[in-house]
């Protein structure tokens, strides 16, 4: 009997060692797993990846000019154009009033049944420039300001070279009534495609035929037609 209970004794040691043993194995492989490790890892690895995607987008706006470009007025339409004149079609920009030197003269002509004044313009800005269309046309009177009608001439652009001029027409009825009439006092001239006038003395006859609308108006004609009203 004795010899049986050592043996079972010897047994259940050897059983439960196997046990034991067996769950050192089991909480090793549990705490000694690098899954969660490595994943967190990737994790880590896929953000580097991710950050250097970014960089590379952001390297990629850099080359394609996000900001660069923006910034790179010479090879911008819009800074050539406000550096050298150039439009965005590649001829000079629009004349800026400031850039010309805009006087009138009488340009009647002995005979004619209707007088002319002729407007001249010229390129003083130092650099290329486009005239494009007609002028804006007003006349001001002691009865207020009398705009002037189109002639209806086909207006075509005009490139002005620095010191060059151009010169448009406008034509007024004459005032043979023998009456007062309507004083000119004075002529304000708009260039084409500009909102800043310049006011002119009036260089014509001083005054015009008082009409109750029905008569000949005052007419301007495009650039480089003085002289030329239908």
């Amino acid at each position: 009997m004795r010899v049986r209970k050592l043996t079972l004794a010897a047994m259940a040691l050897a059983a439960g060692l196997s046990l034991t043993a067996c769950q050192n194995d089991d909480g090793g492989t549990d705490q000694g797993a690098a899954p969660p490790a490595a994943s967190t890892a990737s994790s880590s690895n896929g953000g580097s990846e991710s950050a250097g995607t970014g960089s590379s987008g952001a390297d990629g706006a850099d080359g394609s000019g996000g900001s660069d470009g923006a910034g790179k007025t010479p090879n911008g339409t819009g800074g050539t154009g406000g550096t050298d004149g150039a439009a965005e079609d590649g001829k000079p920009a629009m004349c800026r009033t400031d850039e010309l030197e805009i006087t009138a003269t009488d340009a009647t002509v002995g005979g004619d049944t209707e007088g002319t004044v002729a407007v001249d313009l010229r390129n003083g800005g130092g650099r290329d420039c486009t005239l494009a269309g007609y002028a804006g046309v007003d006349l001001k009177t002691n009865a207020g300001t009398l705009s002037a009608k189109r002639t209806g001439e086909q207006a075509t652009p005009v490139v002005l070279k620095d010191g060059e001029n151009v010169t448009f027409g406008i034509t007024y009825p004459m005032n043979d009534s023998g009456g007062s009439g309507v004083r000119i006092t004075g002529l304000v001239v708009t260039p084409p495609n500009e909102t800043k006038s310049v006011t002119l003395d009036w260089p014509g006859a001083a005054t015009l035929p008082v009409t109750d609308g029905s008569g000949t108006p005052v007419r301007v004609g495009p650039m480089g037609s003085a002289g030329q009203g239908d």
